[in-house]
């Protein structure tokens, strides 16, 4: 960045060629950024719902039968519920008209009708409890989003459990 602090300083008309290019160059920096924002954003989601298995994975298991498997997918696909109890609660003391939190709300129903469906259809996307290999692999991990790539996700539906 420092080259094109320099080449603006001695650059006069805004529609030269060097210009131009500069321009180019600017912008194709920021789509970069953009892209790795995104990505960062991805893993940082994924990274987070890997944690959430592995927080809740029982110790005493190496690997998981398909009824606790369903039944761990069901805790997940309702993790949301308490947060919306006690929106609903503080909505529904005071004689408030508007709804106070709809956007969290709002955010979370469009979350479980996704992952809902999701289950339903073509699956969950997760690390496979049912894989030893990658039980051990969940159990070591230390929440370091950069080891995501040691996970083989596979996509587990509701048909494949029952």
């Amino acid at each position: 960045m420092p080259k094109l602090k320099k080449n603006i300083e001695k650059l006069k008309h805004p529609n030269s060629r060097k210009m131009m290019s500069l321009a180019k160059k600017m912008t194709k920096q920021e789509k970069k950024n953009l892209n790795k924002l995104g990505t960062h954003i991805k893993h940082n989601l994924l990274g987070e719902k890997i944690m959430w298995f592995k927080e809740r994975y029982p110790d005493e298991c190496q690997v998981l039968s398909k009824d606790q498997t369903l039944h761990l997918i069901e805790s997940y696909l309702s993790r949301f519920d308490e947060e919306l109890e006690q929106i609903a609660l503080k909505n529904s003391v005071g004689q408030r008209k508007n709804r106070q939190h709809a956007s969290r709300v709002d955010i979370i129903n469009i979350t479980k009708t996704r992952e809902k469906d999701e289950f339903q259809s073509c699956g969950l996307e997760m690390p496979n409890l049912m894989d030893k290999q990658q039980v051990e692999v969940l159990k070591n991990w230390n929440g370091e989003l950069r080891y995501l790539q040691n996970f083989k996700l596979c996509r587990i539906s509701r048909k494949q459990l029952t």
